[in-house]
């Protein structure tokens, strides 16, 4: 990133925390994932840990993963969201994925690997480099919360935090196909969406999970940083 860019990327973070903090939420942002863990073993009882951010079985350090918090006016725990940098220099995206899909599934579920299958779209076939993947993401369903705008963007101050602290080539992350259809990709940032991506069939369900594969490169979130974030949120609660 050229120091126009940070300087650009920098003043983007600050002035959605001022909206954040508007809400009556304070971000804390931590690369220790045995904290992170607690923290979602204790307030998200409902939701556990995605195992993409699972310290138990990923070697997570401060140079390759971290994840945001929200707290409300009473210290309770409203927010949740990860980042980590993944190599993939000598590979492409959807090869990938072929190999490891299983690693990204939702929690609280055991897949039939058998029937379940990643499809790799044309985007995920160009998509190589730094790449960076964005999910554990949750908010807490509430009225306060509702039409707010704030789920947006906290997942945009994710995307800008991981341009300046990282700089990937491309950020991807996976979503579910009912949250995708209501423009749940669109409200968080994402420009670029391939559907029927994922289709896991869990041994706990008897339902399929369909999911999108949504990802943006660099110039996308240099782009990103450009659109005024006070006046989106507007936007979402219009």
């Amino acid at each position: 990133m050229t120091i126009h860019d940070t300087f650009a990327g920098a003043q983007y973070i600050t002035r959605m925390l001022d909206i954040i903090a508007e809400k009556g939420v304070m971000i804390e942002i931590g690369t220790d994932f045995d904290l992170y863990a607690s923290y979602i073993a204790e307030h998200r009882t409902k939701l556990p840990l995605g195992l993409a951010f699972d310290p138990k079985v990923q070697k997570l350090t401060e140079d390759t993963g971290f994840w945001i918090a929200g707290w409300d006016n009473e210290g309770k725990m409203m927010h949740s969201q990860a980042m980590r940098m993944i190599d993939m220099s000598d590979t492409y995206l959807s090869d990938y994925l072929s190999e490891n899909f299983q690693r990204f599934a939702p929690p609280g579920y055991t897949l039939d690997m058998s029937r379940s299958i990643y499809r790799a779209g044309p985007g995920a076939k160009r998509i190589t480099g730094r790449i960076c993947y964005h999910g554990d993401l949750w908010v807490e369903s509430s009225d306060r919360y509702r039409g707010t705008g704030l789920p947006g963007i906290l997942a945009r101050f994710a995307l800008a935090t991981s341009l300046l602290r990282w700089s990937p080539d491309h950020v991807f992350g996976f979503m579910a196909q009912h949250h995708a259809f209501r423009g749940l990709a669109e409200r968080e940032g994402y420009m670029h969406c391939e559907p029927g991506a994922l289709e896991l069939h869990t041994r706990e369900l008897n339902t399929v999970i369909r999911g999108f594969l949504t990802y943006m490169s660099r110039e996308d979130l240099n782009f990103l940083m450009e659109i005024c974030p006070r006046e989106f949120v507007m936007s979402q609660a219009a």
